[in-house]
């Protein structure tokens, strides 16, 4: 299965960042990426580099809405399954949310972020209320998908939940900045992920300059044994193509062996 990653910018054109966002997705569709996904927040400005003045809330729009309902018509159009990233309002509520749409248009669900960060250039407390919806995993077109929204990606506890519930592919639409994390460690945190979870984890990453921030691309994938196979460049605006083969899903040391082992009896006494 071809899935795609869209590695763009944001300028304050929302309207025009829909605009390239559908374009992208069709020319991978066209090119028979089966499964599409976004960045953090991707057709607009990166809202939580600077605090919050005021309603948050006229930045934000519902699920569905004018970003999704495109991509629904794109997805029914192509028979292709596409995570989104969007600045959701929901009864009266703001949340950093991923509609996740089926190759027949319909949305399957939103995952929303549970964690939410707050320092430096990433005032998300401001903006975001902390998700309601726990670790979803979704029953696609394209297999069993979840959704780590950045900062969710750093807990643990989450990351073996979408396990847990059954995920294939672990989609993380991020908003990483140049110089935010040490050498080695952006990638190695997904491939460690990976190797204990036995599955594929796909993170797709925004570039481009921003007043506060410059986001650094390199969107990546990681197979179930923790090899990064595929990976974009650093600042570079592309779509990232990689072939995956969920068989390696059911074949991992993690399925056939961590699962197997696993005494989650004990676990709630240690984790607090």
């Amino acid at each position: 299965m071809n899935i795609a990653l869209i590695q763009q910018p944001a300028t304050v054109d929302k309207e025009r960042n829909l605009r390239q966002g559908l374009a992208s997705a069709r020319a991978a569709a066209e090119a028979g990426a089966k499964l599409i996904c976004f960045a953090e927040l991707a057709f607009d400005r990166f809202f939580p580099q600077e605090p919050a003045a005021g309603d948050v809330a006229k930045f934000a729009e519902t699920i569905p809405g004018p970003v999704t309902e495109p991509f629904q018509e794109l997805a029914r159009e192509f028979g292709v399954v596409i995570v989104l990233n969007l600045f959701e309002l929901a009864a009266g509520k703001t949340y950093d949310a991923s509609p996740v749409i089926d190759a027949d248009g319909s949305i399957l669900g939103v995952t929303r972020m549970v964690h939410i960060a707050e320092y430096e250039c990433f005032h998300e407390q401001s903006y975001y209320t902390p998700g309601d919806r726990g670790a979803q995993v979704y029953e696609t077109a394209c297999g069993k998908i979840g959704v780590a929204i950045c900062y969710d990606r750093h807990y643990p506890e989450y990351m073996r939940a979408l396990g847990v519930a059954g995920a294939e592919l672990v989609i993380v639409p991020q908003a990483g900045a140049v110089g935010e994390w040490p050498d080695g460690l952006y990638e190695a945190e997904l491939q460690v992920a990976a190797f204990q979870n036995g599955y594929f984890t796909a993170l797709c990453n925004r570039v481009g300059k921003e007043p506060k921030l410059e986001f650094s691309g390199e969107s990546f994938v990681c197979d179930p044994s923790g090899r990064v196979i595929a990976q974009a460049g650093s600042g570079t605006e592309e779509i990232l193509y990689c072939d995956i083969d969920l068989q390696q899903v059911a074949d991992s040391h993690a399925r056939s062996l961590f699962y197997r082992d696993r005494r989650p009896e004990l676990y709630a006494d240690w984790i607090r």
